[in-house]
């Protein structure tokens, strides 16, 4: 049996985000529906999808969802546990979609927010950490920077646990 809980993710590019979150929801031994952010753009990004999908228990359910979350979310019958896989790639298409601004942006989020308050469902969140490294050159960096932190910050304030990602090991952030 689950109980409601948020526990969101945090770490570098192959720390291990998306393994430990694994862990975790086969730990619970129930229901688990995983949600895909990723669209295969090029080779390299269908062959780590497909990757990932092999990494899988086979039973879990998969909902494609890079973009409108919540909303697809609610298309589906709800699981004990939902594992939501990336935020990094979620903002990504957020803000590459045309006219994309902020306040889209931050409506999508809240709408995840919103769905998660009237479920009973356990939410692992997976999320890149970038705002360790420098400043970015171009207009289009900086913006997905600010906005993935901002995503971030919220996710973290909200989240019953937080884990940050090093070099495969879970450290306890909250």
């Amino acid at each position: 049996m689950t109980t409601r809980k948020l526990t969101f993710i945090l770490g570098g590019a192959r720390s291990g985000k998306s393994t430990f979150a694994q862990q975790l929801a086969e730990a619970r031994d129930t229901e688990v529906l995983f949600v895909a952010t990723a669209e295969a753009g090029d080779e390299d990004m269908a062959a780590r999808i497909a990757r990932h999908q092999a990494e899988r228990p086979a039973h879990w359910r998969t909902l494609e969802a890079p973009i409108d979350v919540a909303h697809t979310l609610t298309t589906v019958a709800p699981a004990p546990v939902v594992v939501l896989d990336c935020v990094t790639l979620w903002v990504t298409n957020l803000l590459l979609r045309p006219n994309a601004d902020w306040a889209m942006a931050e409506a999508e989020l809240l709408q995840l927010l919103a769905w998660y308050d009237v479920q009973s469902s356990e939410l692992i969140v997976v999320s890149n950490e970038v705002g360790l490294g420098i400043i970015p050159a171009d207009t289009l960096s900086r913006t997905f920077r600010e906005w993935l932190g901002w995503f971030n910050q919220r996710l973290a304030a909200r989240a019953d646990a937080v884990y940050l990602m090093v070099a495969g090991l879970p450290v306890v952030i909250k």
